[in-house]
């Protein structure tokens, strides 16, 4: 089993004080202001909070997540939005089915890292985001061997295809913005 997969309460992720670390309201305002975004896929959707946040800014949100509990919490803060069980590196949709893809902490967790990028590209539009944590030791987050650094994630979407990577450093996360 993947020991970088989160697989606690789902609730905790809904933490005041993580939530605050996040700096939710900050990273969509950032994701929106790129360009014209109707709908998005939320990979890796957890308790649905980035999805929430997106989805009260007017956008038409669908999540995944391998974790059948994530998706139960998922549809009870959005039970107008569809959140489906499946993996980041084999997405059930077709080609451009969203405006945007978005990774919520969670790249660091997956299999395949060059799939789960080259899947995004395939169902995006216009952009993926990744929030992600800094490659760096702290006592919040994840250890330090779960962690990515910034030239990895860039090589990964660079190989994909995408051909524009703006990084934003945020107090406690870095959100790296995927131009196709």
């Amino acid at each position: 089993m993947n020991d970088r997969i989160y697989n606690q309460n789902p609730n905790k992720l809904r933490n005041k004080e993580r939530i605050k670390r996040l700096e939710v309201d900050k990273v969509i305002s950032i994701c929106l202001k790129q360009g014209k975004i109707k709908t998005l896929l939320d990979v890796g959707t957890g308790s649905g909070l980035f999805a929430e946040a997106f989805y009260r800014n007017g956008i038409k949100v669908s999540g995944i997540d391998i974790n059948k509990k994530m998706i139960k919490t998922a549809k009870l803060h959005l039970p107008k939005c569809k959140f489906f069980i499946a993996s980041a590196e084999s997405l059930p949709f077709r080609k451009n089915s969203f405006d945007a893809v978005f990774f919520g902490l969670v790249l660091h967790e997956v299999e395949d890292y060059h799939k789960t990028i080259s899947e995004a590209f395939r169902v995006s539009k216009q952009y993926t985001f990744i929030l992600e944590w800094k490659f760096k030791e702290e006592e919040f987050g994840p250890p330090i061997k779960h962690r990515l650094k910034s030239k990895f994630i860039e090589k990964l979407s660079n190989e994909a295809g995408y051909r524009d990577i703006i990084k934003k450093r945020l107090k406690n996360l870095i959100l790296y913005i995927l131009k196709k």
